[in-house]
């Protein structure tokens, strides 16, 4: 998308040190009883940028009630994100950060600090390649999926860890249907599944999960009102 070279940013931190682990992160949750939930940073929400400081407080109240993972959104024109919001989040909280973006150039790879990248099937003629890149910088691709077919690409690629989006991107329509016809095929490939959007209370969540989902990601409910990502993940309960 020609935006690497527009968005220049020094990464802060060596890729290959403390990478946090979205898999383990998910099963703790699940030993404590709760639902993984990956609680994502997105502004575009809100219809404005995030002030300095404000990722970094949000990550961390969305420790505190139980999430798994963080999801920082940094691409700037539609979702009004910032790299600097990866700075800031990652040293706030314990948890693995997940980058999404519009990734399609190998150069965007290195631009921020995260222990994932969102990859997104749809835009990605040679995925295998920007999976491999994605993993020579110590990180761990999620790749998001829409349709089937995408799904056997991904699973051709030896993806370990498969977003399936419930988001129509032509239409924008959400189904949470979507996950659960696909999620079949992904499952007795053993991949890790995330099911995105559509998320908006405790009884989509676990539908998700009954479905086959290893953790949720969820934005627009969470930054509506990210207290109630207590009762989303089951926290509230205990």
């Amino acid at each position: 998308m020609g935006a690497a070279s527009a968005r220049h940013h020094e990464p802060s931190f060596s890729y290959l040190e403390g990478r946090r682990d979205l898999i383990s992160s998910a099963r703790i949750a699940r030993q404590r009883g709760l639902i993984p939930v990956i609680a994502e940073i997105k502004p575009r929400v809100l219809s404005r940028p995030l002030s300095e400081g404000e990722a970094a407080a949000r990550a961390a109240l969305y420790q505190q009630m139980g999430a798994c993972a963080v999801s920082v959104l940094t691409e700037p024109t539609y979702f009004l994100g910032s790299l600097e919001w990866l700075d800031e989040v990652r040293p706030a909280v314990s948890l693995p950060v997940l980058r999404k973006d519009f990734i399609t150039d190998f150069g965007q790879v290195r631009e921020g600090q995260a222990d994932l990248i969102l990859l997104i099937a749809s835009l990605l003629p040679d995925l295998q390649g920007m999976m491999d890149a994605v993993r020579s910088a110590g990180m761990e691709p999620l790749v998001e999926v829409h349709f089937q077919e995408e799904l056997t690409r991904a699973l051709r690629a030896d993806a370990s860890i498969i977003g399936i989006n419930n988001r129509d991107l032509s239409t924008l329509e959400v189904d949470l249907s979507t996950f659960e016809r696909l999620s079949p095929l992904a499952m007795d490939a053993g991949a890790f599944l995330v099911a995105e959007s559509g998320v908006q209370c405790p009884d989509d969540a676990c539908r998700m999960v009954q479905a086959g989902a290893d953790a949720i990601l969820v934005g627009t409910a969470l930054m509506k009102n990210p207290r109630i990502l207590a009762s989303l993940t089951g926290l509230e309960v205990h």
